[in-house]
């Protein structure tokens, strides 16, 4: 496991014993998460974007509209910051103050280059395609030259990046242990409900086998 960061302004200072430096953990959190924030600077001030995601080795990937703020702007190599969070728990300490959250997360540090290659930037909307949904890809109607033309797909190196991750019980001060309060975690898990079919499904369409049982991670 690499303990040591990429670079100096991915090493956690405040609390450095939840940081993980190693790929394994950075590619987990961020294939699970169905989204990521992208925080770049406009001429009116830092912007702060959610939109979905790919990873392809050491590459994420960016997907958009091609009219999009966000991809226009980052596209020519400007300096930006990519975050996931994943929450995994609610922590109710004794006292206020040691309330917390159990979480995964991962910032990148990096800057985009727009995917003009065809074939690259095929291959990357199937990448956002299949990390919502493996398999779709291979069974939805697939973009035609019109509707990749109206798409933008940026590519951003995960070289610098970070993932800092709490784990456990709450942390109380030795003194409130013996307060009357209830403390523990409450668990968070993201559910997700039977698939409803559109209200135009042809008849005889079955729910495909790689939707059954949705579920990330």
């Amino acid at each position: 496991m690499t303990r040591e960061p990429s670079s100096e302004r991915t090493r956690l200072r405040r609390l450095p014993e939840r940081g993980r430096y190693d790929r394994a953990t950075i590619h987990s959190i961020v294939d699970e998460a169905l989204i990521c924030h992208v925080a770049f600077g406009t001429e009116a001030g830092p912007v702060v974007i959610p939109t979905i995601h790919a990873r392809d080795g050491e590459t994420l990937y960016l997907h958009g509209s091609a009219a999009s703020r966000m991809l226009r702007t980052i596209r020519d190599g400007d300096p930006i910051c990519v975050s996931f969070t994943l929450i995994d728990g609610l922590v109710m300490a004794r006292s206020l103050f040691n309330h917390s959250m159990n979480y995964r997360s991962v910032i990148v540090f990096s800057s985009a280059r727009e995917v003009t290659d065809p074939e690259e930037k095929l291959r990357s909307m199937r990448l956002v395609s299949d990390h919502i949904a493996p398999g779709r890809w291979d069974d939805a109607r697939t973009p035609n030259d019109k509707e990749t033309r109206a798409t933008m797909m940026v590519a951003i190196a995960l070289e610098e990046a970070s993932a800092k991750i709490r784990t456990g019980p709450p942390g109380d001060e030795e003194d409130d242990y013996d307060l009357a309060v209830w403390a523990g975690v409450i668990p968070v898990d993201t559910v997700f409900g039977e698939p409803q079919p559109d209200a135009r499904l042809a008849a005889g369409i079955d729910l495909p086998p790689y939707l059954e049982g949705y579920s990330r991670g």
